[in-house]
Formats: C-alpha cells, structure tokens, sequence
C-alpha cells in the first residue's frame, strides 16, 4: 500500500519563505488547514509552518505577524516521505516523530500531497486498526523523550 492512495492531494497550499505570517495565517483559515508546506524558488519542499508554529513563535514572541516572514520561525528539518512510500514507512516516521501532518514529495522534492493522521484513521481497517491506533498514542504521547519534530 503506497502512501500516495492515502494522502489528500486536492488543493495543497505551499508558501514561499519570504511570505508573510499573517498571510499564511489568512490561507490556513480559509482552507481549514493547520500546516503548509513552505517551497524554494525551485518548489521544492524546504520548510513548514504550523499554526502552533504561529502562536509560539511568532505571537507570543511580539513579533510582527504583518511583517514577519515565514522563514523566521518556520521548522526547516522537515519529515517528509515519498508518494511511493510504503504507508507502513510513513506511518512509522509519524509515530517516532510525533507529527500529525506529513509533507509527501515526488522524487524531485516537490511537494505532492500531505498524509495526515486523520487520513491514516480514515483507512484503518485497510492499514490496520492496531497500527493506527498505536501510531496515534506515540504521537499524542507527552512523555517521549523525541527531540523538537515538526507537526
């Protein structure tokens, strides 16, 4: 089972580094997005953004939300995973990193779609429901010791 029968790729949203956070902030709102993609000059994938990203980096720092970019408190080490990625493999880097969302990318780096949790949910039975539900515990899990991941 490939990751690409599973990941949403209606209406992917990437942004470019330079734009704005309250930009960003408006395309999040209204498409009911929590993450986007951030693509170099090339559109290939070299950040993401988040909400959370947002309010903790931005708002709650006092910084400009009308004239800060997006490069300034972007994650840049970004998880990813190829669309012809086994659903197991992405499942499993979801899991260890504690991410909701994952970026999926061609071969050249281009953002192609995004596999969300609730994707993985939706196909549960196909995927397997104990899988799911453990990769939803090691996400939501406070405890783990992981290093600083990207949602």
């Amino acid at each position: 089972m490939k990751v690409k029968n599973y990941m949403c790729d209606d209406n992917i949203y990437c942004v470019h580094p330079s734009t704005k956070v309250q930009e960003v902030a408006k395309l999040m709102s209204q498409n009911h997005v929590g993450s986007i993609p951030v693509c170099d000059n090339n559109d290939c994938l070299c950040g993401i953004i988040t909400d959370r990203d947002i309010i903790l980096r931005c708002i709650a720092c006092d910084k400009d939300y009308k004239q800060t970019p997006i490069s300034d408190i972007m994650t840049c080490n970004v998880c990813s995973c190829n669309e012809n990625d086994d659903i197991s493999t992405a499942e499993s880097k979801m899991s260890k990193h504690q991410i909701r969302r994952l970026p999926v990318c061609d071969a050249n780096n281009r953002v192609v779609g995004m596999l969300t949790l609730g994707d993985l949910a939706q196909n549960g039975t196909e995927i397997g429901k104990q899988e799911v539900c453990t990769t939803m515990q090691n996400i939501c899990d406070c405890s783990s010791q992981n290093t600083k991941n990207a949602e």
